[in-house]
Formats: structure tokens, sequence, C-alpha cells
């Protein structure tokens, strides 16, 4: 591809050297660069991209493209423009041939039911016979190819090379989560969405955007990007501003919930131990369903995905047949097969809100005690800690808190720091650094009917602990355990 065809639709400030060159492909990462390749400079939070250019002049990059002033290097073209990260999405879709330009992208943004509602949508419309891949925090899933995801929402060139193979594998649909990091950082710039929908909005990734209204605002940016419709959860205090903000757009509003008037809402709400049912209601249609996930946080999430689908124009009996085949997601309130009469759920709750929204749920059906093993991610926004720990307090019989994903921070120091918070409470509670002592722990204080909610990681399947990944899966964990205790 020709440089100037890969600029098109890019900001540039100055050029310096050939213009009319071919290219053979793009990288950010100089390791990872090419003869012939551009590499664009990425200013990050850990690392510098403009720090290795000679090591990406010497691997064969003929283009740099970079936010700062050099010198000018003999055979390399170098184009400074005012945002790399952003340039760099738009090359990548320039490059890939625009994919997103005739696909249906379904963006899911908020802080928690993303991955359920991603899920929920490809089921739907798969079992109307629509080919839906799916990017998000699990997995990213083209028809019967399944890859590990790296981050919720993978950086504009690969990204953007998961669109094509999806085109080239005739999947013209996505759904995918949309973090707030890869709306704040450019990663999903030059995306043609069809729909964006938002979940809810509480407290996370403190760290990054400093303040709620900034991690609003960058939420918020998606809903920008649409072409049809926009679909928001207007029980949310944060959803219902960002439905004001954006009415005024030509893109089509559709509101959902159940506690405020919504276009799509439920009603006859039933939550039991092994799902929920409801009535669907709708400007077009009405009807009862079940889910397999208890939980007014599944409500939700299943209405979310119903919205989606009844914008696209399904009726009650298509949107029916795909929710109600659901039979859950990994990690998200999994029940851990095990022949114990203890029950053993997993989920990836690792917000206060999350956490409290897991918990409630078990309150509803609980017979026994509850017992809550969790720990918080080192290197991540410590204001949560406290607040993870008063929460797990106040809605636990048994508290046992450990290591999540400590990184380069001590366990001990994170565990302290959750300390401060549940000593706000009167619950119990023992802190065991180990994550495997602290569910075989859990395991042996319980009894019969108690419930064990093992949260925080749900669907990973490793621990980051200083500079090494180790293999640990919450599930795994527990059946082996059970399997040596009983």
């Amino acid at each position: 591809m020709k440089i100037n065809e890969l600029l098109n639709n890019v900001s540039i400030i100055e050029t310096i050297g050939d213009m009319d060159i071919d290219i053979e492909g793009i990288a950010y990462d100089s390791r990872k660069v090419k003869n012939n390749y551009v590499f664009v400079c990425i200013i990050g939070i850990k690392t510098d991209g403009h720090n290795y250019i000679d090591q990406a002049v010497k691997n064969g990059a003929k283009v740099l493209i970079l936010e700062k002033n050099i010198a000018p290097i003999e055979g390399v073209t170098i184009i400074k423009v005012e945002n790399s990260r952003k340039a760099l999405a738009i090359i990548s879709s320039n490059f890939f041939k625009n994919p997103t330009k005739s696909m249906n992208i379904i963006g899911v943004t908020g802080t928690n039911g993303k991955t359920t509602t991603t899920h929920l949508i490809k089921n739907v419309l798969e079992k109307n016979d629509v080919n839906c891949g799916l990017i998000g925090t699990i997995s990213y899933q083209i028809l019967d190819k399944e890859y590990k995801a790296n981050n919720t929402t993978p950086e504009s060139l690969e990204l953007q090379k998961l669109f094509q193979e999806m085109k080239d594998a005739n999947v013209d649909t996505c759904a995918m989560e949309v973090s707030s990091h890869s709306l704040e950082l450019d990663r999903v710039a030059g995306i043609n969405y069809k729909i964006g929908v938002f979940t809810n909005l509480t407290a996370d990734h403190m760290d990054f955007h400093k303040t709620i209204e900034n991690y609003k605002n960058a939420k918020a940016k998606l809903f920008y990007q649409t072409s049809l419709a926009n679909i928001i959860n207007i029980d949310d205090k944060y959803g219902y501003e960002i439905a004001d903000e954006i009415k005024k757009l030509n893109t089509k509003l559709v509101t959902y919930g159940i506690n405020k008037k919504a276009e799509v809402y439920a009603e006859d709400i039933c939550i039991f131990s092994k799902g929920c049912s409801f009535t669907l209601v709708t400007p077009k249609f009405k009807g009862k369903l079940k889910i397999t996930t208890p939980g007014m946080f599944s409500v939700y999430n299943a209405l979310a995905a119903i919205a989606v689908c009844y914008v696209l124009g399904y009726n009650f009996d298509q949107i029916k047949k795909g929710i109600e085949s659901v039979k859950g997601v990994s990690g998200r309130f999994e029940t851990v097969e095990n022949t114990g009469d203890v029950t053993i759920i997993v989920d990836y709750s690792h917000t206060p809100d999350a956490l409290e929204n897991a918990l409630n749920t078990i309150k509803q059906f609980v017979e026994g005690k509850i017992i809550t093993v969790f720990g918080c991610g080192g290197d991540r926004d410590k204001i949560k800690r406290p607040m993870m720990g008063e929460t797990a307090g106040k809605l636990s019989d048994y508290c046992i808190i450990t290591s999540d994903n400590p990184r380069s921070e001590q366990p001990d120091a994170i565990i302290k720091d959750i300390e401060v918070g549940i000593k706000k409470t009167n619950c119990k509670y023992k802190m065991i650094v180990d994550r495997k002592e602290a569910i075989r722990e859990a395991i042996k204080v319980s009894e019969s009917k108690d419930i064990i909610l093992i949260a925080g990681k749900g669907h990973e399947t490793y621990q980051i602990i200083g500079d090494k990944i180790i293999d640990f899966d919450d599930k795994k964990v527990a059946q082996e355990i059970l399997r040596e205790e009983r």
C-alpha cells in the first residue's frame, strides 16, 4: 500500500522524506518491525515508542509516525502527527481496507455486564442464522476460532486485523466490549459502530481516569461513533445523564431499565437460585422470559442484549430462542460443579458495585452462611480496596481476604488496604495471602447449605505475582481442594 493511501484522514503536522513509497506492514512495537514497515511511536504509561526509533529503523522501518521532533534519518520518511495513537487507529483501518465500513459492529461499554451482554447478543444473532464475531475480556471469537484476549479491547492494529479476519470468514457482525481505556486512548478511533450500548458506571480505573466524571466522559465517546442507535440503561445515574446528553444526536436513542420509564423494560421479576424469570415489555411486543443466571444484574444484562436485537428488528420468539438457550458465561456468577453439599460460586466481581450485586443476589436464596473469598489487584486504583472490604463485610457472614493479581505490589499491603474497610463492619474475617490456601480455608469452615463466593478473577486462569504469570483457575483450584478434603 502506498504511504499516501495509508495516511488518508490522518491529521498531519509535517512530513520529511519520500512520500511515494510502498508499505508492507505496521508496528508499534520495534521488535515486530520488518522491512518496509511503518513504525508508530506511541507514548505509553510505562514506555515511550520514541525511545525505540533506532531499533525500529535497524529492523527495517522505512516510515516513522511520531509526535516529537527528531533529526532527519537517511532513507526514512518522518511523519509528525498530533496524536500518534489516533494515527495508528486510522492507518490500521486503512491498511486493512476499512473493514468496519461494511460490518455491523455492536459496541458495549460500562463498568459491569459488558461480557455477559456481548455473549447474549452473539447467541441471539447466531440462533437466527447470523455469523457474529465476539471481542471481549474472555476471548476473541471468529466462527470456530477462539483467541485468548490480552485486553478487553485490543490495540487498534490488532483490532482492525481481527475485523479483516472476520470479513474474510464471512462474519459481517461483531459484538464487542469497548473499554474506557480503548475510548480514551483512541484504540477504537475510525470504527463505524452500528449500535452503542451503555450498561452502568461505578468507580473503577480511577488510577487512570482520576475522577468519575472523566470516566463517564470516556464511556460517552462511544455514542458519537454510532450510525443506527444508542441503547442506554437509564436506571443508572450516569446512564441517565448520558442519555440526556446524546438525545440531540441524529442517532436513534433507545432506553432500557426496570425502575424508570424506559422503552424496553422488565416487570414481574422473579429471582431464584438457578436463574430469573420476567415479563419483557417493548413498544412492539411483550412476553415471558427465563434466564439461567440469578440476580437483578442478570435481568439488566438481558435487557441490554434484548434492546439491541429489538433495534435490529427481531421479534419476541426470535429473541426468546437466543436468550433462553444461554447456559451462562465463564466466570460470571458461575457455579462450580462438585459432589458436596456446599455451593461454590466463582464471579469476576472486582469492583465494589459488582461485589455488592453478587452478594445481594446470593442473599436472596442462601439457606446457610455466606463465605466470601476476595482480594484486589495490585498497581490499580487503591481507592476501591477499603470499599471492597466494607461491601464484603456488610453482606457476608465470614470473609477471607487474599491475593488477586498483586503484580508489583506486596500482597500484604493490598490486603491491609482492604482490611481498613472490613473493620468498619462486624464481619468475622481472616487474611491469607496464598489464594489457594484462602479457598481451602473457605471450604474447610463451610457447612451444609452455605454458599462460598470466590470473587475477583472469574474466568482468569492465571495470577500475576511480581513479573511472573502463574497458572491459577479459581474453579479448578476449588474442585481440586474438594477432592482432597472430602
